[in-house]
């Protein structure tokens, strides 16, 4: 029997790396992308393990994991830095009251 590859390690290998390159915006969109792509590799494994003759690509499912759960930790680490911050300075209005003085310091 020819062997086939698992159906969701390249799109989640995609959202993985998606998820790293987005980790610093927030961190919310790298934990999204991040946990899809944890949820989409956790599946395959499960596929694979029940039939492991029948798939090829499960080095790929291993990496995949493995960036999907960095991509996870930075995410949560960055987004709780950036709530540390906002909280630091004072609370959102604090934030947002700093926000609208730079924007009127560099709009003139």
């Amino acid at each position: 029997m020819e062997q086939q590859k698992l159906p969701n390690v390249t799109l989640a290998l995609v959202l993985a790396i998606l998820g790293f390159v987005c980790c610093c915006f927030g961190g919310v969109p790298g934990i999204l992308f991040g946990g899809i792509a944890y949820f989409l590799a956790t599946k395959d494994e499960k596929t694979y393990k029940e039939n492991p003759d029948n798939y090829s690509n499960y080095s790929t499912l291993k990496t995949t994991k493995t960036v999907s759960i960095i991509v996870l930790v930075i995410g949560i680490l960055y987004l709780a830095y950036s709530i540390y911050g906002i909280m630091s300075i004072g609370g959102w209005e604090a934030y947002m009251e700093q926000v609208q003085i730079m924007t009127e310091q560099y709009s003139q």
